[in-house]
């Protein structure tokens, strides 16, 4: 593994980058893209995003959040990839990966500990709360200016990589940046207002669905959500990804570990896991060719929905004992 002041000397050393990230993009992904890219831009660098699945509407107000791109919308890269936010190169999805076919060289930074080192140069600190965090010292790293724009990414990023500051990998460094971001012009209230106050009548839907579904074990220990793609199509939720609905798992008392089951089409069902506490779903994704953090990791399995949870539920409950 590279250095940060090694990742950041190869940044300095090319002129043309395209920035990409995981599919179904959660806020420190887009949060973490947006703000090298402004950095990017800063340095006189030529920019690009490529992002598979659409940016969630509720990152709109980020500056620059306009310029993402599909891989429809690009033609075959060849200079230097930068992976955010990914643990293993196939996260950007089958289509992103033919965009950088060609590519002249590879970044890698991340903060999973499951991340498997795919690219030329890695940098992972699996400390890190969001990889905000370690764009925001890779930007220092670089010398750049946290402007205003580059500030409010970083922010938002954070803010739903930690769960507001809620989560079990909130730092004293998560605090200390966001601290930092704040005096530096990320605005405190347009991130609540856009990221928690400003949902949809289609999101509450979806919402009060996940909320109906949702089960208990006997022992009270886990608890689960399902969302069969059927239920989805009749509230036209089929390609909503909102963030958080699996959190509702965790605010029961007694309850250890949430999941959510999302059907898609394929026979293909998504995968998410929350720890209160001690358990690792980070061990028990990757017996589902998942991975991700101590307390919130994610999986994808074919498969019936029924069966699919049964299986998963299974082996959670086998950890739990």
């Amino acid at each position: 593994m590279n250095s940060l002041a090694e990742i950041a000397r190869q940044l300095e050393k090319d002129n043309n980058y395209l920035l990409v990230g995981h599919v179904i993009p959660d806020g420190d992904c887009v949060g973490s893209l947006l703000g090298l890219y402004q950095g990017l831009c800063a340095m006189g660098k030529k920019a690009g995003i490529l992002l598979q699945d659409p940016v969630p509407a509720l990152y709109g107000y980020l500056p620059h959040a306009h310029i993402i791109q599909s891989p429809g919308q690009l033609a075959v890269f060849n200079g230097v990839a930068v992976f955010l936010d990914c643990s293993d190169e196939e996260r950007v999805g089958e289509q992103s990966l033919k965009v950088l076919t060609h590519s002249r060289s590879s970044i890698n930074i991340d903060h999973h500990q499951s991340n498997n080192l795919f690219a030329d140069f890695n940098y992972v600190d699996a400390q890190a709360a969001a990889a905000a965090e370690i764009i925001y010292h890779l930007l220092l790293e670089l010398k750049v200016e946290i402007t205003p724009g580059i500030a409010n990414a970083l922010y938002a990023g954070i803010i739903m990589d930690t769960g507001s500051f809620l989560n079990g990998n909130t730092t004293t460094a998560s605090m200390c940046i966001s601290a930092d971001l704040i005096a530096k012009g990320a605005n405190v209230n347009q991130a609540r207002i856009n990221l928690f106050e400003s949902k949809t009548w289609g999101e509450i839907r979806l919402m009060q669905l996940a909320l109906q579904n949702m089960e208990i074990s006997e022992d009270g220990k886990i608890a689960w959500i399902t969302l069969p793609l059927a239920d989805l199509i009749a509230i036209d939720a089929a390609d909503f990804f909102p963030e958080g609905i699996i959190n509702y798992t965790r605010m029961i008392k007694g309850v250890e570990v949430g999941l959510l089951f999302r059907e898609t089409e394929n026979e293909e069902v998504k995968i998410g896991f929350r720890s209160k506490m001690n358990v690792n779903v980070a061990a028990i994704a990757e017996q589902f060719n998942g991975g991700g953090h101590k307390q919130a990791a994610g999986a994808r399995q074919q498969g019936n929905i029924a069966e699919v949870s049964s299986r998963v539920i299974q082996s959670v409950k086998d950890v739990i004992g």
